[in-house]
């Protein structure tokens, strides 16, 4: 069926790409506040740290079904050597990662991932009920797992983790978001806009799992047209590109497999 296999190497840029990136992202740290204080302004769902999630009817239609979509996620993780980690998938994460949190990508900024939504077909139907998804992914944090504190890079979306998979020692699991600290529970809902400085770490034997969406956050115009062209920027920018390869590359390997 294939010539050769491909290789799982992270696309490395050339000295001009480099150059590229390099300003991209000087450009988009120079730029990125001005943007999200001008979404925030038009939010139609205010600028909390942490939302109330009955503001977003689609969350109760994921708390009703998480046991279906636990089951799919489960399947996955089967064979977990076949799950990557996200600064594989994404190396521009490694400043806040390392190969201990992992992910099974069903949608990527913007963009279906149709080989893995196929493999998840239950969880896939509800995250076609969500307006405005970006993102969708099994999130696997692994004994040890830490996650620095960060921001994320637009107001444009917010992020909803759904509780799959919590260790018994859920206070040794948590997330602090803005300074509150959050602990996941099975068959629930947290969601929050991670452009607040959040910290996330398992100091347990057992994995955590969840569903992790980022979705676009309901802004009137004109911020709206803001949102729209920062999102935009940041789906055609070499960092989501080069993440979009590295996943195909990584999807085509396992058929070798």
């Amino acid at each position: 069926m294939f010539d050769a296999e491909p290789t799982m190497a992270a696309i490395g840029p050339t000295p001009m790409e480099g150059w590229k990136r390099r300003t991209i992202m000087a450009l988009g740290r120079a730029t990125r506040h001005a943007f999200s204080s001008v979404i925030a302004k038009y939010s139609t769902v205010g600028d909390p740290p942490i939302f109330a999630k009955g503001q977003f009817p689609w969350v109760n239609d994921l708390e009703s079904n998480w046991l279906t979509i636990r089951d799919e996620a489960d399947a996955i993780l089967r064979e977990k050597e076949h799950v990557p980690s996200v600064v594989s998938i994404s190396p521009d994460h490694k400043g806040i990662a390392d190969d201990k949190w992992k992910s099974f990508f069903l949608w990527g900024y913007g963009y279906r991932i149709a080989q893995n939504s196929a493999r998840c077909p239950a969880t896939s139907a509800l995250l076609d009920k969500i307006p405005g998804l970006q993102t969708a992914f099994f999130s696997i944090l692994t004994p040890g797992a830490h996650l620095i504190p960060h921001r994320g890079v637009t107001k444009a979306i917010f992020t909803t983790h759904l509780g799959l998979r919590v260790p018994r020692h859920g206070e040794l699991c948590w997330m602090t978001v803005d300074g509150q600290v959050v602990h996941w529970r099975e068959g629930k809902a947290v969601v929050f806009d991670d452009t607040y400085e959040h910290e996330v770490q398992n100091q347990t034997p057992e994995e955590r799992v969840v569903l992790l969406l980022h979705v676009k956050r309901p802004v009137r115009f004109p911020g709206s047209f803001i949102a729209d062209f920062f999102l935009w920027c940041v789906r055609v920018s070499p960092f989501i590109q080069d993440a979009l390869k590295n996943l195909e590359l990584w999807n085509a390997r396992q058929l070798y497999r």
